[in-house]
């Protein structure tokens, strides 16, 4: 008999708990930086010095920084459901704590990729980026990281993921971020759909939990796991 399959959609109230800064919630980082001025393909034209060091601080933070129970508890659920975490965070955290089908919506924080060639993605070696690191192409190395005003390539697979789920959990984030909010949307009817988040979310037909990823993520796996028994 095939293990049920449980999807999940995580954003950054997933990492805040391990200490990586948010962008969005009071004293995030858009509140020390322009979105302009560090996240879109115009500020890698006009200042390349400063994104590369702004990733360059995020990625030396995340070396800092460990996974957190929200994390484990969704490698936990593998034990008796087919899992796989679609993720609006570019941190490592879910690999780091064992979760084994991950599937970043918006770039990863440790690789870095080609400035002309999409496709020529390679694992940065330690946190920093230096401005004369190039592809085998010869461009400078960016971060691989979906910029504000850039397609996010891999909605097509989340979508068709989410079109499976048996379970659907969306765990600290406000669905607020377009398109990853609209992956719920494909999410069969009838199917149930768990959202955990402290905050005020409007989402009709969701069994809502208003705890941080931290202590609600616990909870619902555990109820769950004895769903499967």
């Amino acid at each position: 008999m095939s293990k049920k399959r449980v999807v999940v959609l995580t954003g950054a109230g997933v990492s805040a708990e391990s200490g990586i800064s948010t962008f969005r919630d009071s004293g995030g980082l858009w509140e020390k930086y322009d979105i302009s001025e560090v996240a879109t393909p115009e500020a890698w034209e006009r200042n390349i010095d400063l994104v590369i060091d702004f990733y360059n601080q995020r990625r030396k933070q995340l070396h800092e920084v460990k996974p957190n129970p929200a994390h484990y508890a969704l490698v936990k659920l593998e034990e008796k459901y087919d899992v796989h975490i679609i993720t609006q965070n570019v941190d490592d955290l879910h690999e780091r704590a064992g979760s084994s089908k991950v599937l970043h919506l918006h770039g990863e924080l440790k690789k870095v990729r080609s400035s002309i060639d999409e496709n020529l993605v390679y694992e940065l070696e330690g946190w920093e980026l230096k401005k004369d690191q190039k592809c085998e192409k010869g461009s400078q190395l960016r971060p691989h990281i979906v910029w504000f005003g850039e397609p996010v390539p891999l909605i097509p697979k989340a979508a068709e993921i989410s079109s499976s789920a048996d379970i659907y959990l969306i765990i600290g984030t406000s669905l607020n971020v377009y398109p990853a909010a609209g992956l719920v949307n494909y999410v069969k009817p009838g199917i149930p759909i768990y959202l955990i988040d402290p905050g005020e979310v409007h989402a009709p037909d969701v069994n809502l939990i208003k705890e941080k990823a931290g202590t609600g993520t616990p909870k619902l796996v555990e109820q769950l796991l004895k769903k499967a028994d």
